[in-house]
This record gives structure tokens, sequence and C-alpha cells, in this order.
């Protein structure tokens, strides 16, 4: 059975996935603490962003043409925590087509994202 905090839990982070495939940066800042910490994947640590840095890494990917949406394949909740398991997909329309799949491991805090961790396969 899932609690109470495992519902709000997974609601905020379905609010988050919501707002970044829509590519909305107003629903965006709603469902993110002001203080978020995010980081990007790559090698060998990622980058990390807190707070309106995080927002404008997110404004910039989405300002992108071609960029896809990043479908949710798997989420599971655990009290505050959600691991996320996703498949992004992009056609630039210039040759650059493609895929990449990868897990967030997110927290929230007060019905927001407050920590976003993000890991790609590669």
């Amino acid at each position: 059975m899932t609690s109470p905090l495992e519902s709000a839990t997974r609601a905020a982070v379905d609010r988050f996935n919501e707002a970044v495939n829509r590519r909305d940066l107003k629903a965006l800042r709603t469902t993110v603490s002001e203080d978020c910490l995010f980081e990007s994947p790559g090698a060998p640590d990622g980058n990390r962003y807190v707070g309106v840095d995080m927002l404008t890494v997110f404004a910039d990917v989405m300002a992108i043409e071609g960029e896809g949406p990043f479908e949710t394949e798997e989420i599971f909740v655990c009290g505050d925590r959600a691991v996320v398991r996703w498949l992004h997909t992009w056609d630039h329309g210039n040759g650059d087509a493609g895929h990449v799949r990868g897990v967030d491991i997110l927290r929230v805090s007060d019905g927001r994202v407050c920590e976003k961790l993000s890991y790609v396969k590669g």
C-alpha cells in the first residue's frame, strides 16, 4: 500500500516531469524548491547547479529545437525519494538524431523537488 508521503512524492515528481516535457519554465519553477540541487549527467561527476542556476540549465535545453521528451519508463517511490528510469529522444533536423536512457534520483520536500541527481547510460 502506498503511504501518503509516497503519494505526495509521486505527485511532485509527475508535476516536475510534465513541466519539463511541456517546456514550461514558469510551471517548472513552481515544482522545485528555491535551493533545488541538480547534478547533471556527464563523466566523471557531472555538474552541480543550485536554484536559479538549475533553472537556467533547463531553460537552455528547452530552447534547443528538436529536443524531444523525457519518456518515463518506470518510477519507484520510497518515502520522499523517487527513482525515475527515462528515455530521452531528439532530432535536431541536421542529421543529429538519437536517444539516451538514464535514471534520475529525486528527493521531494514540502511538495517540491529539492534534489535531482541524473545519470545516463553510455
